[in-house]
């Protein structure tokens, strides 16, 4: 037995105390010229994850039980939660003085130190780091005589960077800088490191969006391995390509898209059929013929796992040449895709359906501006314009108003936010924000694109085959309980049954629809769901109210359509046998979870340049005043949210009449002395008083209420 095991054997003991490293050298009678042999095994069992240490250097087991892995997620006031790896156990608070030298996205060992089991509810230490995710951090350079600092730009990172002199590389103060940590930080130590490249001055026009691209490790540009595999892709394609194929070319067919869109990969078509049913085609894109499993383009894809959409640029998937090029379904030219034809009645019902490969030819590229004013408007020079769809567009405002009203009888929630469309000028600056418009026809291509991804998950799901479903759990229990409480607190009687169903949460928003609680009530119901998934498992879409679904109709854009295009290629042509299919397993759930975590990080960065921008259009507007609504409501004061989906807090210290209590159960703040009492829904008038661009937060004060209007 080598020394290893021997270590562990011993280390594993129910009576082992935990022990520094000289006296288990002492224990296994380790001499000087051993000794550093023996620390060596000690450090890659802890990289192995097999034992531990505490605050104090001692080592512990790491199997024993009362230790949890995870990943650490750190609030920007330093303390964090441990999310663990078993997604059956709660997430364990880790106070700021149990960090012990850990960073935000550290895969860790936690110790359980308090558990209140009733509450569900537990508190740890950090005792180990199992891999580091901050290897290069982003931040601003503080230049001092002898030394200097980064200040890392994710406030996650609370710990400035210790930089010597011989490190700085050339870094001027001010500078924004990308730091590669050499020495983490101990309890009582900063982290220390190396300015590896300085990406530009603070406040240069660009660096605000480039700072929270490089924040969140989102890739700048192709590797050039990558690009010349892309410059290799034929720009036509052949006729031996074609081959074997459906030939769909004569089929009217459109794309609807937005203005500004390159990446074309949705057409559909519309017939009607004798009996007074619809024939839909949803035309995809056939990303997969080009995008082989495991060449270069697949790998970096699979990386990658999705586009990233930043207000004024895209991250792509896919280089420009497949994405805005072969693969996308431009008018006029002969396209490879995968199609889902379905006959569907006058109920919504999918009466049978055909998925094959085909060749297609898109008839005109159509934007949701023009299609809308088409059939809300009655534009009468675009209708004269596209006379020979005109038809085709009426029916597909008819099959969608169809398919919609069968999704929400059978109880699918369909949550009426307000997105924001932000426009910027050729300085990166915001001139423009309001509501994005969601109209007609980003509805139908909504609906048709639900159907098909339905569809395709349904056909699949009964084959048998590993695939990659899309999956939204049931709430979270916890913040059901509270969302019942507040809606009772608001005085609404709802019949809860023991099996939840999303009908319940549908008769919800129809219930508060129009009235001025309809927003908040909108925020809390979408907080107490759990957020949808990629998985190898077809768990169904709560949401949705779906059985099955799937994401099937982007592949230039997301990485499981991809994947799932080749699954499905491959049972078309009988490939899949008992080998491929054992193969798929590990291939799908390695898809299911680079693809959910790769859309978390994509969320994240879209959401930030969202708000930063959103706080620099206010700052152009302090002392103005708006109308809003009260849109959440907490201890430390409340959010207005202007018509233009800008949000602002009133601080507490601010509300100067009275002084407030936060009343949890009602979510409202409620005066002492005046009993005045502001609670989510309600219409304010504020002014802009401050903003703070580099925490992304804009601030309001109380101009008037309803009381001051008389309105109560």
């Amino acid at each position: 037995m080598g020394i290893k095991q021997t270590l562990l054997n011993f280390i594993n003991e129910p009576a082992y105390k935990p022990m520094e490293i000289m006296e288990l050298a002492q224990i296994f009678n380790i001499n000087k010229n051993e000794y550093n042999a023996f620390k060596k095994v000690i450090k890659a069992m802890e990289r192995e994850n097999l034992i531990v240490r505490d605050k104090a250097g001692r080592i512990g087991s790491a199997t024993k039980e009362g230790t949890v892995e995870g990943k650490l997620q750190v609030h920007p006031k330093g303390f964090g939660f441990v999310i663990p790896d078993d997604e059956e156990k709660e997430d364990i608070f880790i106070p700021i003085n149990n960090i012990n030298g850990a960073m935000n996205g550290d895969r860790v060992v936690a110790k359980i130190l308090k558990e209140d089991t009733a509450k569900k509810k537990c508190e740890g230490e950090i005792i180990s780091v199992t891999e580091r995710a901050n290897k290069n951090v982003i931040g601003v350079y503080q230049d001092s005589r002898n030394f200097g600092f980064v200040i890392s730009e994710d406030k996650r990172i609370p710990k400035d960077i210790f930089i010597s002199k011989k490190d700085k590389n050339g870094a001027a103060d001010g500078d924004v800088v990308i730091v590669e940590i050499t020495k983490w930080a101990q309890a009582d130590k900063k982290p220390e490191g190396k300015i590896k490249e300085v990406v530009g001055k603070k406040g240069d026009v660009g660096i605000d969006i480039l700072t929270i691209i490089k924040k969140h490790g989102l890739p700048e540009q192709f590797p050039p391995k990558v690009l010349r595999y892309a410059d290799g892709v034929e720009d036509e394609i052949s006729e031996k390509e074609i081959a074997g194929r459906k030939d769909l070319r004569n089929i009217r067919m459109v794309t609807i898209d937005g203005e500004d869109a390159k990446d074309l990969d949705d057409a559909v078509s519309i017939e009607r059929l004798e009996d007074g049913n619809y024939k839909l085609g949803v035309h995809i894109a056939d990303v997969s013929h080009y995008v082989r499993e495991n060449n270069p383009l697949d790998k970096e894809a699979f990386k990658r796992a999705t586009s990233v959409y930043l207000i004024d640029r895209v991250i792509p998937m896919l280089p420009k040449k497949l994405s805005n090029g072969i693969c996308s379904l431009n008018p006029r030219v002969d396209r490879l895709a995968l199609s889902c034809i379905m006959t569907i009645d006058k109920q919504g019902k999918v009466l049978d359906h055909e998925i094959a490969e085909t060749v297609i030819r898109t008839s005109e590229r159509m934007t949701y501006t023009d299609v809308t004013k088409i059939l809300r408007d009655h534009d009468e020079e675009l209708i004269k314009k596209y006379d020979y769809l005109y038809d085709d567009f009426k029916a597909m405002e008819e099959l969608c108003r169809i398919l919609n009203a069968k999704r929400i009888k059978r109880g699918a929630i369909d949550f009426e936010f307000e997105e924001s469309k932000i426009i910027l000028n050729e300085y990166g600056k915001p001139i423009e924000i309001k509501p994005y418009e969601r109209e007609i026809a980003n509805r139908m291509i909504e609906e048709f694109m639900l159907v098909c991804n339905e569809t395709v998950a349904e056909h699949m799901y009964w084959t048998k085959i590993p695939f990659v479903y899309r999956i939204h759990e049931d709430p979270n229990e916890e913040k059901l309980e509270k969302f019942k409480e507040f809606m009772y607190n608001l005085g609404y009687k709802i019949k809860w049954t023991n099996e939840l169903h999303p009908a319940t949460f549908q008769h919800i928003l129809e219930l508060v629809k129009g009235k001025k609680e309809e927003t908040v009530v909108s925020t809390l119901l979408l907080r107490s769901m759990m957020q949808a998934r990629y998985a190898p498992e077809c768990s169904g879409h709560f949401g949705l109210s779906a059985r099955f679904y799937c994401h099937f109709t982007s592949p230039i854009r997301r990485y499981p359509d991809l994947q799932i295009h080749r699954i499905i290629k491959q049972f078309l042509h009988g490939e899949i046998d008992e080998k491929r299919s054992t193969k798929l397993i590990g291939i799908v759930d390695a898809a299911s979870k680079q693809s959910s975590e790769m859309e978390r990080v994509a969320q994240d960065a879209e959401r930030e340049v969202d708000d930063l921008k959103k706080t620099e259009y206010m700052g152009d507007r302090i002392g103005e005043e708006f109308e809003g609504i009260v849109s959440s409501v907490t201890s430390f004061g409340m959010f207005v949210e202007l018509p233009n989906t800008i949000e602002g807090l009133i601080r507490m210290n601010d509300l100067t009449d009275d002084y407030y209590v936060y009343d949890e159960a009602q979510l409202a703040l409620v005066g002492e002395r005046t009993k005045k009492t502001y609670k989510l829904g309600d219409a304010v008038k504020v002014k802009c008083d401050r903003v703070s661009i580099e925490n992304r937060e804009i601030y309001f004060t109380l101009v008037e209420d309803e009381y001051s209007r008389g309105e109560k």
